[in-house]
């Protein structure tokens, strides 16, 4: 099971780019890993790993901006297609 966060973080100020710098980080320090700028992923052995992360998550959910959460199975994490033009 993989569980993908998407975050859009304000960074207009110090302490905005402060938050946006702290939650970046504790998705690394937690095991997450990018697929994208602002898009993380993490692998979780069963939902009850999967409920800890997330309640982990929203204890140190950042004061402002949005953030979302979804879990997949491993199947439909295998089954995204990457489609890459020219960079």
């Amino acid at each position: 099971m993989r569980v993908l966060v998407f975050f859009d973080l304000p960074t207009e100020t110090n302490e905005d780019r402060k938050n946006y710098r702290h939650f970046r980080k504790f998705l690394l320090n937690n095991g997450f890993f990018m697929l994208q700028e602002s898009v993380y992923c993490r692998m979780v052995l069963n939902q009850s790993v999967e409920k800890s992360v997330r309640a982990l998550m929203r204890k140190n959910k950042p004061p402002k901006g949005n953030v979302q959460v979804i879990s997949i199975t491993e199947k439909q994490f295998n089954a995204m297609e990457f489609i890459s033009g020219e960079y």
